[in-house]
């Protein structure tokens, strides 16, 4: 159920006044450090990626649909399920053109995308191509209202991980999508071999066109 604005801190309440669109959540995201877990893994509610000041894939999707909600926005997260298990978290959302999301990732290509898929398939079928690196390989979506399947559970505000809204987005079914191990193959080869000449990830994907504004870090 979502909480009143009084159970937010007058910090969060603030963020929340502020952060009215999709664009305005992503931008905020962009600005925050990416959260590597130095110190341990870490599954952060929205109230501690503000306290703490940064966020990694999952912890900016709760962390938009938190402050979304609040806005009339579902608390909609995507997973990507990938080969190397290392899977891919995004709030997705919505409006009268199409579907689009907001993420974080240290990936240039796999942050937030405009609002003009037809579908969450094909919207999941746009990171497709931009997980492929060195063992990343995307096998499956799923989309999940954390509101719905995580019932009184607060993923929300909680100051503990939220190891339960992993494990739910990690159990639950999945659509099958992906590519061909021809198109994977040659992908696989381009990446590697641009960023054993450049030394950096690369933006040169055909629906950047699609993508929303990114992190600094990636200009």
């Amino acid at each position: 159920m979502t909480p009143p604005l009084s159970a937010f801190t007058a910090r969060e309440r603030a963020l929340i006044a502020r952060l009215r669109t999709p664009l305005g959540v992503q931008r905020w995201l962009n600005g925050l450090p990416y959260n590597t877990e130095a110190g341990g893994e870490t599954q952060k509610s929205f109230r501690q990626v503000v306290r703490s000041g940064s966020a990694h894939c999952m912890e900016a999707a709760v962390s938009a649909a938190t402050i979304l909600e609040q806005h009339g926005y579902p608390p909609l997260v995507m997973s990507l399920e990938s080969v190397d298990l290392l899977d891919h978290v995004l709030f997705v959302y919505r409006t009268d053109g199409g579907w689009g999301s907001i993420a974080r990732s240290r990936d240039p290509g796999l942050h937030g995308r405009k609002p003009v898929f037809a579908s969450a398939r094909a919207l999941a079928l746009s990171y497709v191509d931009p997980y492929v690196d060195a063992t990343g390989r995307v096998r499956g979506y799923a989309v999940v209202n954390l509101d719905e399947e995580l019932g009184s559970y607060d993923w929300r505000l909680s100051t503990r991980n939220l190891w339960k809204a992993e494990q739910l987005l990690v159990d639950w079914p999945h659509h099958r999508i992906g590519m061909s191990d021809r198109r994977y193959h040659a992908l696989r080869r381009r990446y590697l071999a641009y960023r054993e000449a450049t030394g950096r990830k690369p933006l040169f994907y055909a629906n950047r066109h699609t993508w929303k504004p990114l992190p600094p870090e990636f200009s």
